[in-house]
């Protein structure tokens, strides 16, 4: 119910739209189209009623939940295949992230639309669940990986607080970081835009090697 007058007051008082507002609430758009269009079949029935007739149970249906026969609805099974495309998603969402384009990484919103789009039929819970569980056995399936010299190197961002003129700041800093080695690079910059991600690129190899010789230099051993 508390859904249902979010969607109303946001759909006619704020003029929002229907895809707005299935994505602040984390709702199916067809869900939303639904409650709008059982709120205003209900309110023009109301309106028109002219008699003098007990209107309670008409106003108390009007705020409520609609209600749904299920008990014909089969039950979509997950596929391999949609889960597959999850993945997907999911890794290129890890490969933005990696070439500093954070802000276009998908949602879980976004990830259920785009399975929508290619005709696939799931719910967005499931969609939701499903990329909890990859993100879970992602975690606990960590396999220690062996890397030839100068074949990867990766990035990632982060956040550093600093206190600059005796004010604090939060800024971010670009890291580069070798596999094999463990040689770490890194900028600060105030933003995660992709004009910082490309000015933020290690030396040149010349450099690298210099800095690798003085940084191991360091090193016990």
């Amino acid at each position: 119910m508390i859904k249902k007058q979010k969607i109303i007051i946001a759909y006619h008082n704020k003029n929002k739209s229907q895809r707005t507002i299935a994505r602040d609430l984390g709702l199916n758009r067809r869900t939303v189209a639904r409650y709008l269009k059982d709120y205003e079949m209900k309110r023009t029935q109301l309106l028109a009623d002219e008699d003098n007739s007990p209107k309670e149970e008409l106003i108390g249906d009007i705020v409520e939940a609609p209600s749904y026969d299920i008990s014909s609805r089969k039950k979509v099974k997950l596929t391999e295949e949609m889960m597959n495309r999850i993945r997907f998603y999911l890794q290129e969402n890890e490969q933005k992230k990696k070439e500093g384009k954070c802000k276009q990484q998908k949602k879980k919103i976004d990830i259920y639309e785009a399975l929508q789009q290619e005709g696939y039929s799931i719910g967005y819970t499931t969609v939701c669940n499903t990329i909890r569980r990859i993100q879970k056995e992602s975690r606990e399936a960590y396999i220690r990986q062996e890397y030839a010299p100068g074949e990867v190197c990766e990035f990632d961002w982060g956040e550093v607080r600093l206190t600059i003129a005796c004010k604090s700041r939060i800024l971010q800093m670009a890291v580069f970081s070798s596999t094999w080695g463990d040689y770490r690079w890194g900028e600060l910059y105030a933003n995660q835009k992709t004009e910082s991600f490309s000015d933020s690129q290690p030396p040149s190899l010349k450099q690298s090697e210099e800095y690798i010789r003085r940084w191991s230099m360091t090193m016990p051993g």
